[in-house]
């Protein structure tokens, strides 16, 4: 058994697991606004302080997510610098999203118009149901990316401070953390 009353970490219980949970709850910051943004967002819906992030021009876009980014990072200590890095992270994120919101539009739009005939096509739903399914994971795929992305440009003490306000933001109380 080796002497560990010297380590820094001496009497602490070891947590490898901790900075994988503290990038997945950072994840709440970008999937949370970009999941709901794409399932939710119709033509018109305007809900939230960040409305119609979708359909703004790159420059708004940029905006918005600065203005996020400065909400979820301020009280962090995250520089201006890390602000706007992750700001850059989420608005190149949500403009290559955009593309797959439009496509699942159409889906919308095409279960509705099979739904409507007088003979339910089970087969043409089915064929939308696993292009959904496609572009989910393609969104999902992006949206890890983007986590990963920005989790990196934070310390390990701000991703910890940035998932206890999320989780007291969201009612829940972060235990990753002492």
């Amino acid at each position: 058994m080796s002497d560990s009353t010297n380590s820094p970490n001496a009497g602490k219980p070891s947590r490898p697991w901790r900075r994988a949970v503290i990038a997945g709850l950072i994840g709440s910051l970008i999937a949370g606004v970009g999941m709901a943004r794409f399932a939710y967002a119709q033509p018109g819906w305007h809900g939230g302080w960040h409305g119609g992030f979708y359909d703004a021009d790159p420059q708004t876009m940029q905006r918005r997510a600065e203005a996020m980014a400065k909400f979820w990072l301020a009280d962090i200590d995250a520089s201006e610098a890390q602000q706007k890095q992750i700001a850059d992270i989420m608005s190149t994120t949500m403009r290559e999203l955009r593309p797959l919101r439009e496509q699942h539009r159409q889906a919308r739009k095409q279960v509705m118009e099979i739904l409507s005939k007088p003979q339910i096509d089970r087969d043409a739903l089915e064929t939308v149901r696993k292009q959904e399914v496609q572009l989910a994971d393609q969104l999902s795929r992006r949206i890890t990316q983007s986590l990963a992305d920005a989790a990196e440009v934070l310390t390990p003490d701000q991703r910890a401070k940035l998932a206890d306000k999320m989780a007291r933001r969201h009612g829940g109380q972060h235990r990753g953390r002492g």
